[in-house]
Formats: structure tokens, C-alpha cells, sequence
């Protein structure tokens, strides 16, 4: 697609109803994000998402893509303490689950992760940017590569990771005219969050995107529909019909027959 000039188009899910909505919508790519730390789980960030509670979603998102390709989110201490461990925990995704490659963040210091993942059969999509696992390192949300050394570092980083077998690399909250460059400097493609139109795609959290959070959402996000507000309404409105015994409705019901029901009284 890179090369015929087409853009991928990537969403997040994380359960089997909303990855057969992603599906069937012919969304090429479905991230199983380690967000679902904080859209499913509650979490105040991504770091305290486990293996064990990754590969429940993974496993229930993969029953419900038919087509489009499902990439698996490796949580927080899950590939950083050797790669022996990146190993056991990337190959748990493609043996428990139909995950056809997995997601690691960081550039150079994990380039021989990545190639040994790699190595061993499992496609790796790289992540540079903001990395929400540095984010203390970081110190925060914010935009990186805004000054010359760390524009550099990350698009030597993004060689690094295309050099060491990543098929494919999320750039995160990147300024659009070093995201374009990064894009036209790499032979594998860029999918951009926060990093501008020139990347090769896009990817954006679903429950951002669908409005079901009632939080400010971040600057790069688009709310397509307002979903919190819809089904907020809802589900006042089925409260409100349930106290007024309004709801169930006759066209709700099941009838019996009366000589049947006289032979129970």
C-alpha cells in the first residue's frame, strides 16, 4: 500500500463487538493497544496492563476480525528485562491467539529485540514518539522531536528499527514536517497518531474517535459522533420507562393461551 501511494487505515478495539465493527468496516489494521490499560481496565495510564489481561482481548478481538490484520500491543516489563522474555510473551500472542504481529515502543535500545522477534518468525511494528510506557522519562504527554538532537534521535531510531526487521512504525505526537520525513527516509510505512497527513496512515483510539469518553480529548483527535452523550440519554431513558412501568411494552411480551393459564390458577 505504502508503495502504490494508498493509506492504511488503522483503529484500536479491544472485545470481539467493536473489532467486528472495525472489521466489517474494512479497516485495513486493528491495534489491540495497550490503552485498553485505561479505556477497558480503568487504569490511570497503560504501565499496570498485564500479559495475562492483553492476551484476553487480543484473543477476543482476533474472533472478531475476519479480515483486517490484528497487531498486539506488548505491555509495559513485557520485553524491556531481556529478549528471551520479548520472545516468550511476543510468541504467547500468535500461539493463543490468530495476532498476526505484535507492537513494541522505543528506537535503538531495543533494535535487538526487535530483531530477534523478528528472527524468530513474528512481525514487528515498531514506535517512536511519544512512548505513553516512558512517559515518566518523558516527564509527560508531549509532543517529541521538536528540538535538533531529538528530531535526529528519532529518525535515526526509525532507520534503526526498519534496519532491524520492523515492518511497519507508529510515529506518536511527532511534528508533521519531521513525520513526513521520517515517512519519505523509510522504505516501510508510518502510521501517524498526533504526526500529520503525510505519513503512509493513521491510527486514532477508538473511544476517542466514537466520543465515549467525556474527557477533553487530545488535540490530534477527531470525535466523529458523540457516543457518550447518546448513550447516556439511553440509558436515562430506559431508567425513566422502567419507574413508570412504561417499558416492557406489549410488543415486548409473550402471550400464553387463557385455557392454559386458567389450569394453573
Amino acid at each position: 500500500m505504502k508503495t502504490e501511494g494508498k493509506p492504511i487505515t488503522m483503529l484500536t478495539a479491544y472485545d470481539y463487538s467493536m473489532a467486528r465493527l472495525v472489521d466489517e468496516a474494512g479497516i485495513d489494521m486493528i491495534l489491540v493497544g495497550d490503552s485498553l490499560a485505561n479505556t477497558m481496565l480503568g487504569y490511570d495510564s497503560t504501565l499496570p496492563v498485564t500479559m495475562d489481561e492483553m492476551v484476553h482481548h487480543v484473543k477476543a478481538v482476533c474472533r472478531g476480525a475476519e479480515r483486517a490484520m490484528v497487531v498486539a500491543d506488548l505491555p509495559f516489563m513485557s520485553y524491556q528485562v531481556s529478549k528471551k522474555e520479548a520472545l516468550r510473551n511476543s510468541g504467547r500472542f500468535l500461539k493463543e491467539s490468530t495476532a498476526s504481529a505484535v507492537k513494541l515502543e522505543g528506537g535503538l535500545e531495543i533494535a535487538e529485540t526487535v530483531r530477534a522477534i523478528v528472527n524468530a518468525g513474528i512481525p514487528v511494528v515498531g514506535h517512536l514518539g511519544l512512548t505513553p510506557q516512558s512517559v515518566h522519562q518523558m516527564g509527560g504527554y508531549k509532543v517529541q522531536g521538536k528540538d535538533e538532537s531529538a528530531a535526529k534521535k528519532l529518525l535515526a531510531d526509525a532507520r534503526c528499527l526498519e534496519e532491524a526487521g520492523a515492518f511497519c512504525l507508529v510515529l506518536e505526537c511527532v511534528p508533521t514536517p519531521l513525520a513526513k520525513l521520517v515517512t519519505e527516509s523509510l522504505g516501510i510505512p508510518t502510521i501517524g497518531i498526533g504526526a500529520g497527513p503525510h505519513c503512509d496512515g493513521q491510527v486514532l483510539v477508538i473511544h476517542d474517535m466514537l466520543g465515549l469518553y467525556p474527557r477533553q480529548s487530545p488535540k490530534f483527535v477527531k470525535k466523529y459522533v458523540n457516543l457518550h452523550e447518546s448513550i447516556a440519554a439511553s440509558l436515562k431513558q430506559y431508567k425513566e420507562e422502567v419507574a413508570a412501568r412504561t417499558f416492557p411494552g406489549p410488543e415486548h411480551c409473550f402471550s400464553m393461551s387463557e385455557e392454559v393459564l386458567k389450569k394453573l390458577y
